[in-house]
């Protein structure tokens, strides 16, 4: 149909062709619950829909693999981009010597 996108992101196109069969089988392991731990150490436990790789990258081991729910994993994404970014240069002007002290 003409208003269905057909683009493929390109993190889901480096996506093992049995993807979706693996994101089923990590969220079963993990009982829907999200393995995210909190600041005091304990799992969080809300419901997980979402299967985030441990160690970013391709490897999608399910060993790498474990369910998250939607506010951690948007925060961990977040996170991993907002390190990944590089420093901006800065465009510092030399400073001036005061009129006065010339």
């Amino acid at each position: 149909m003409p208003w269905e996108k057909t683009t493929v992101s390109a993190r889901a196109s480096r996506l093992p062709a049995d993807w979706r069969r693996r994101r089923v089988l990590v969220l079963k392991r993990d009982g829907y619950a999200c393995q995210m731990r909190t600041s005091t150490g304990a799992l969080c436990r809300d419901h997980a829909n979402q299967v985030d790789h441990i160690i970013r990258g391709d490897n999608h081991d399910l060993s790498n693999l474990r369910a998250l729910c939607v506010w951690h994993h948007a925060r961990k994404t977040s996170a991993e981009g907002n390190a990944a970014r590089r420093p901006r240069p800065t465009r510092k002007r030399a400073p001036e010597a005061h009129p006065g002290l010339l």
